[in-house]
C-alpha cells in the first residue's frame, strides 16, 4: 500500500491546502478546460517547489458529470503527478465511486474524496434515508474503494457538519478512519456557521473520532467567515484546509487560496505551534497564479482583492508615498514580488504628480507640478472617474510642456 503523503504531513503538523477551485469553483458558474486545470495544478504546486505532492491535494474535477470532465480529471491525474496530489470528488454511490478510481488510477498520490451527507436534513435530502444510515453507508464505500485500488487513497467528506450531531460524526469519523479512510472532512456546506461554532465542532469531533482520525475543513464563504472559520479549525488542531483560487465556489465562495496561504507564510508563528511547511512556499508565485485562474474563469480581480488585487502595491496619497510602511501590512514588493505603484487619483498630492511624471519621462518643476495637481482633479470630477491612466497624463504632459516652452500655462 501506497504511503498516504497528505495524512503524514497533517499527522506531523505540517499545512495541507485542499485547493478546490477546479472542482467546487464549476459551481461558481466558472469552467476550466483541462489545459488549465493541468496548468494550474502544477503551478500550484511549485510554490512549494519539490514538496507540492505533500502541502497540496489538487480537486481536478467531478468525474460523474460527463464524459469531459471525466477526461479533465483523467488528464490532470496523468500530467500533474508529481507536483500535487491529484483528487477525484463523487458522490456516496458505487458507481460514482468506480468511476473516480478509474479516473485517477495510475497516478502517484491520488485520490478521492467521497461526499457523505452527515445532518438529518442533508441525508433525507440527498440520499432518502437517517444520517446514521448515511454515514454507515459511507463506512462501507470506504470499505469497497480500498478494495477496488489500495495505492488510491480514499477521503469522506461530511456534508452539511455544521448542522449534524457531533458525537455521532465524531463515531462514524473514527469508523471510516478504521476501514481506512485517510481524511475526513468536515463541511460548512451552507456557509453559516460562526467562528466560535466551528472550533467547537472540530474540536467535538475530534475527540469524539479518537487519535487515528485525520480532519479536514471545507468551509464556505457565504457569510464571510471562510477565513475565519479555518482559522478557528486551524486553532482546533485542523492541518488540512480547503481552499479555492480567487474563493470561487458557489454561491459566495469558498477561503480564496491565496489569501489563506500568504496569511499562514506570514503569520505561521502566531497561529500555530510548530513548522507549517516542508519547504517554505514562494509567495512571489501567488499574483501569477492568480492572474492565470481570472484569465480562465473570467472572475476579475479588483482593486480591493486582498493580496493579489490590482490596488495591492498602489499609493495615491501623499503622506502614504512618503511613508509607505505605514500605510501597509507587508511589503509588497519584498514577498509577492509587487513593484510599489503610484497612482494618479484626485486625492493625488504635489509629490505623486512629480512621481508619476517622472515614470513617464517627465521633470516637473513646481509650478507645472501644480498645474497637472489641479488638472488631475478636475478631471476626476468631471469624468466621474478616480484614476488618470498613463496614457491620458502622458498627453496632457505633452502638452505641459509645449505650452510652458511657449510661455503660457494650461
Amino acid at each position: 500500500m501506497a504511503v498516504d503523503v497528505v495524512r503524514e504531513s497533517a499527522v506531523a503538523g505540517r499545512v495541507v491546502l485542499w485547493e478546490e477551485s477546479a472542482r467546487d469553483g464549476a459551481q461558481a458558474k466558472t469552467l476550466m478546460s483541462a489545459g488549465a486545470r493541468v496548468r494550474l495544478a502544477v503551478e500550484t504546486g511549485r510554490v512549494f517547489g519539490g514538496e507540492g505532492v505533500r502541502h497540496v491535494v489538487f480537486a481536478a474535477g467531478f468525474p460523474a458529470v460527463c464524459a469531459e470532465e471525466y477526461e479533465a480529471v483523467r488528464r490532470v491525474a496523468a500530467e500533474a503527478e508529481g507536483a500535487v496530489s491529484v483528487a477525484a470528488v463523487c458522490r456516496g454511490a458505487v458507481r460514482d465511486v468506480e468511476q473516480a478510481m478509474a479516473s485517477v488510477r495510475g497516478s502517484r498520490h491520488a485520490r478521492v474524496m467521497v461526499v457523505v451527507p452527515a445532518s438529518e436534513a442533508m441525508a433525507r435530502v440527498m440520499v432518502h434515508r437517517p444520517a446514521a444510515e448515511a454515514l454507515q453507508a459511507g463506512v462501507d464505500l470506504v470499505k469497497r474503494a480500498r478494495d477496488l485500488d489500495e495505492e488510491v487513497a480514499v477521503d469522506v467528506c461530511l456534508a452539511d457538519a455544521s448542522r449534524a450531531d457531533h458525537a455521532l460524526m465524531g463515531t462514524f469519523a473514527g469508523e471510516l478512519t478504521a476501514v481506512g479512510a485517510g481524511l475526513v472532512v468536515l463541511a460548512d456546506t451552507v456557509g453559516a456557521q460562526l467562528p466560535d461554532a466551528c472550533r467547537q465542532m472540530f474540536t467535538a469531533v475530534g475527540a469524539a473520532a479518537g487519535g487515528e482520525t485525520v480532519l479536514a475543513s471545507h468551509l464556505h464563504n457565504d457569510l464571510g467567515l471562510g477565513l475565519a472559520n479555518s482559522l478557528q479549525a486551524l486553532a482546533a488542531g485542523i492541518r488540512v484546509l480547503s481552499s479555492s483560487w480567487l474563493g470561487i465556489a458557489e454561491r459566495a465562495g469558498l477561503v480564496a487560496t491565496e489569501q489563506l496561504l500568504f496569511l499562514l507564510a506570514r503569520h505561521a508563528p502566531e497561529l500555530l505551534d510548530g513548522a507549517p511547511w516542508w519547504t517554505d512556499p514562494d509567495l512571489t508565485r501567488l499574483p501569477a497564479i492568480a492572474r492565470m485562474v481570472a484569465d480562465e474563469t473570467g472572475v476579475p480581480l479588483s482593486v480591493t482583492t486582498p493580496i493579489v488585487g490590482t490596488g495591492v502595491g498602489t499609493i495615491s496619497t501623499g503622506t502614504p508615498f512618503v511613508h509607505p510602511e505605514l500605510f501597509q501590512p507587508y511589503d509588497p514588493q519584498q514577498l509577492l514580488g509587487i513593484e510599489p505603484r503610484a497612482v494618479l487619483t484626485q486625492l493625488a498630492s504635489v509629490r505623486v504628480v512629480i512621481a508619476v511624471a517622472a515614470r513617464l519621462g517627465h521633470t516637473l518643476d513646481k509650478d507645472q507640478a501644480r498645474a497637472a495637481m489641479a488638472w488631475v482633479k478636475r478631471r476626476a470630477f468631471a469624468t466621474g472617474r478616480s484614476v488618470t491612466e498613463d496614457a491620458a497624463f502622458a498627453d496632457y504632459l505633452e502638452g505641459l510642456s509645449y505650452t510652458t516652452t511657449s510661455g503660457s500655462m494650461p
